[in-house]
């Protein structure tokens, strides 16, 4: 028998996943029976649970199967989903295009003021940001509820940095962001970029932000401090 991946997961199953949203999934378990899915979808019986199947494959839904039905609530990867689709919408209908996550300052190892130094990111920083990046990054430890939101980011329009190599190494490619950061004292600083490998899913609660000036000086920034971090273009 062939396995349903999270590769099968679809728009049809999206949809189904913005309907039991829509019922309370996201606040809890919700009773739904495949009949009743199916006469929501028009469609089979069977369409509807496979459907189900792939969402509770792809981890956007857990799902607790009773006589009379199945208890089924969405996920955190369920949630991030819902998120990235409003967020797409939001692109088409609202004139800004911003996503804000919130987090405290926090110290971190020190390995941004090295990558950021190097010429073969130097230059694409000028050209494609168009200033020559502090040497480090400040560091923010983002809320758990930002955590979630961050996968939003992906429906904005990135700035791409490429890959390159030199005689020791290959150095991967990265994407940046325009972001406002914006303090509790309403102090605020445009015109930085958020920064990030190209390809991750670790350490999510981690966002590196770099300017063409010390940030930390700049805000008045200490360790602890809370911030915001609009990520997108102000229209």
């Amino acid at each position: 028998m062939s396995t349903i991946t999270e590769s099968a997961v679809g728009p049809d199953e999206i949809a189904v996943l913005k309907l039991l949203a829509l019922e309370g999934g996201l606040a809890g378990d919700v009773k739904i029976s495949c009949s009743q899915l199916a006469d929501r979808l028009d469609a089979s019986n069977q369409t509807a649970s496979r459907r189900l199947q792939r969402l509770e494959s792809g981890d956007l839904l857990e799902r607790d199967t009773v006589s009379d039905g199945q208890w089924v609530a969405i996920t955190d990867d369920g949630e991030r989903a819902l998120r990235a689709e409003y967020e797409d919408y939001r692109r088409v209908f609202e004139a800004d295009s911003e996503v804000d996550l919130e987090g405290t300052i926090t110290s971190g190892m020190g390995e941004g003021r090295h990558y950021i130094s190097l010429s073969g990111y130097q230059r694409q920083f000028e050209d494609r940001l168009g200033y020559e990046p502090f040497p480090g990054t400040l560091n923010v430890e983002l809320r758990d509820d930002s955590v979630r939101r961050r996968s939003a980011v992906s429906s904005l329009e990135p700035v791409p940095i490429d890959g390159w190599e030199d005689e020791d190494r290959t150095y991967g490619p990265a994407v940046c962001y325009p972001a406002t950061i914006e303090t509790a004292d309403g102090e605020s600083y445009e015109g930085a970029h958020t920064i990030a490998p190209e390809r991750t899913h670790h350490d999510e609660d981690q966002l590196e932000v770099i300017a063409p000036d010390r940030l930390r000086d700049e805000l008045g920034l200490e360790d602890g401090d809370h911030v915001t971090v609009s990520v997108g273009d102000r229209r």
